[in-house]
């Protein structure tokens, strides 16, 4: 029967996969090019929902600063979430 990982254990396995992973990859942008089309697909579309009569060079800054509003959030909830997880006691 397999031994469980502690949550370090598995982190630091998760983080030698992902090395190992980006080590093999010689191309990194091609390799996430998809993805990055698709989230900036995404943003396009809401910026187009916004704002249906404008060009597409205004299209392109409000989707520019949609995606930059986005990744803001997401840095916002990540330090609340890092100062309750700071506030929580420690479980021995």
């Amino acid at each position: 029967m397999p031994t469980e990982l502690s949550p370090e254990e598995r982190s630091l396995r998760a983080r030698l996969a992902a090395h190992t992973s980006w080590a093999n990859t010689l191309d990194p942008k091609s390799r996430t090019a998809r993805a990055r089309a698709a989230a900036n697909g995404r943003f396009e579309k809401q910026a187009r929902e916004k704002h249906p009569d404008a060009t597409d060079e205004q299209i392109a800054r409000v989707a520019e600063h949609l995606r930059k509003a986005h990744y803001s959030a997401m840095a916002l909830k990540s330090a609340a979430a890092r100062r309750a997880k700071a506030r929580k006691p420690a479980i021995a």
